[in-house]
């Protein structure tokens, strides 16, 4: 499911799960693990990427249909997880977005210290209000917290994706580059913050997350409520399974 590899002091995380690394209840509950244990390594640094041309299409939809009611109540606490641990990592986080990272694939790259995407066809964008679903609060905080203001109705309420100019003029990426330099780029990125005392960057980066930790914390446990009765409704499953036939059955 999961790969890692060592370039000096940094730690290559590569997802390869099937042919799109779509994010289902063992691949977060793995890739939560093993960050954890990335924590505790001797590296400095960690990139995490995927392989040919998707980075994480995102939450697995026909699982949820699947599973319905008790999967999505066991699954979006996860999810949410996932993504707060990775936010939150102390040590430097580098998202080299090799391709397609699609809603959840999203805000993987998002949690990132710098994220970097190749050149090309590549997509990205949190399209959730066009599959029928909301967000969970650390997930928006996430979003808000990333990207250029200006751009973020567009981003979470019109549900947009976008090619890799195009993410870096809204804030979702920090630099596009070509496909044959993106992991060398990464790597150097990852090695530029490693520089840095490993303490006095965790601490620096606790300050600037600070806020969004502070807006999670305050409003997660109402408003998560809230959201995840959302997510458990027949008419949202109605829209998940109309969204599935619409474009992932294609």
């Amino acid at each position: 499911m999961f790969a890692i590899e060592r370039s000096s002091d940094i730690e290559i995380l590569r997802m390869q799960s099937g042919t799109a690394n779509v994010m289902d209840m063992d691949f977060c509950l793995e890739l939560t693990k093993a960050l954890r244990e990335l924590e505790k390594s001797s590296s400095r640094g960690i990139v995490l990427t995927g392989q040919g041309k998707i980075f994480s299409a995102g939450v697995d939809l026909p699982q949820m249909l699947e599973g319905r009611r008790d999967y999505i109540r066991r699954f979006l606490p996860v999810l949410s997880e996932l993504i707060f641990r990775f936010a939150f990592c102390p040590k430097p986080l580098i998202a080299a977005v090799n391709g397609h990272a699609i809603a959840g694939g999203c805000l993987l790259a998002c949690t990132a210290d710098r994220s970097l995407m190749a050149a090309g066809k590549g997509q990205i964008g949190v399209p959730e209000v066009r599959v029928g679903v909301p967000f969970p609060v650390v997930l928006l905080e996430l979003i808000r917290a990333k990207t250029n203001p200006v751009f973020f109705r567009e981003i979470v309420q019109g549900g947009a994706t976008y090619a890799p100019q195009g993410a870096l003029q809204c804030g979702l990426v920090d630099a596009v580059v070509e496909p044959e330099l993106l992991l060398s780029e990464a790597i150097s990125a990852a090695e530029s913050y490693a520089a840095i005392r490993p303490e006095v960057f965790a601490f620096t980066k606790r300050q600037v997350r600070q806020p969004m930790r502070e807006a999670i914390e305050a409003r997660s446990k109402i408003q998560d409520t809230e959201c995840f009765a959302f997510w458990e409704t027949e008419e949202t499953l109605a829209a998940i399974r109309d969204f599935v036939d619409k474009t992932l059955k294609k």
